[in-house]
């Protein structure tokens, strides 16, 4: 037993020293980035083309059949032309368009209750058993009644409530660039900007997937309209870094069972 405790210490303390080796490495290159800003603020990434991160992936999604183009003789009238002259809407790869990001009151709320109760008994006894129900007490004590020889009760209960309040809004329009087209006509489209106030920068950035027909005359399209949609509005400086627990305490949250 005292070796498999031992065995049992160790693999917990080699665990958490892994944990706090990385936890130790991500900290430093934070501090060290956050050193580095010291009276200048946080620095504006490079632009840089989106399909060369290390973390970008081309998409694929299920294609209907193919449908072929016929052309009409002596016409004026292309298949599929929405009109006679060149459409400026964003169309190809590295075209660019503006997504509105129009989220207003959009406001959810839950409320449950539930409680549930049991109760249970159960006694047992043998007041005859082929006569030797009298000799028990040659063997237990006289106090002992052979038709109570067993009793059990039992009882649980528990009651919960629980209740959620959720409101927001949020305006943004942000530009992206196409990065794909699919077989099927669809974009693949993707923005990010940053936008740095004194010492707070803020990160807007979105992806998604959109059809061309959905893309309005301006050039705009809303962001209902775009399917696999993600949209991020952070930052990071001065003000996110006090409203966010230090690493420590967030790592004692996460392994911390109780």
């Amino acid at each position: 037993m005292t070796t498999l405790r031992s065995d049992l210490l160790h693999r917990f303390l080699s665990l958490a020293g892994v944990f706090a080796l990385g936890a130790s490495l991500s900290a430093c290159g934070s501090t060290m980035e956050r050193l580095s800003e010291v009276g200048s603020g946080p620095r504006l990434s490079e632009v840089q083309n989106p399909t060369q991160k290390r973390d970008y992936q081309p998409v694929s999604m299920p294609m209907p059949a193919p449908e072929v183009a016929y052309n009409n003789a002596n016409s004026l009238w292309r298949p599929g032309s929405r009109a006679f002259f060149k459409d400026q809407r964003a169309a190809t790869v590295g075209d660019i368009l503006t997504v509105v990001v129009d989220i207003q009151s959009e406001k959810a709320e839950l409320d449950n209750a539930s409680s549930r109760s049991r109760a249970g008994a159960e006694n047992l006894g043998i007041p005859t058993l082929a006569g030797l129900e009298s000799s028990v007490n040659n063997i237990l004590p006289n106090s002992v009644d052979p038709s109570k020889l067993a009793s059990v009760d039992s009882s649980s209960s528990s009651s919960g409530t629980g209740k959620i309040k959720r409101e927001e809004s949020i305006n943004i329009r942000l530009a992206a660039v196409v990065l794909q087209v699919l077989p099927n006509g669809n974009l693949v489209v993707a923005g990010r900007q940053e936008v740095r106030v004194n010492f707070e920068l803020r990160e807007l950035s979105v992806t998604g997937v959109i059809r061309p027909q959905d893309i309005r005359s301006d050039n705009t399209i809303d962001w209902d309209k775009i399917a696999e949609a993600r949209i991020s509005y952070g930052g990071r400086g001065t003000i996110s870094d006090v409203q966010q627990p230090r690493y420590g305490q967030q790592i004692f949250d996460i392994i911390f069972p109780f």
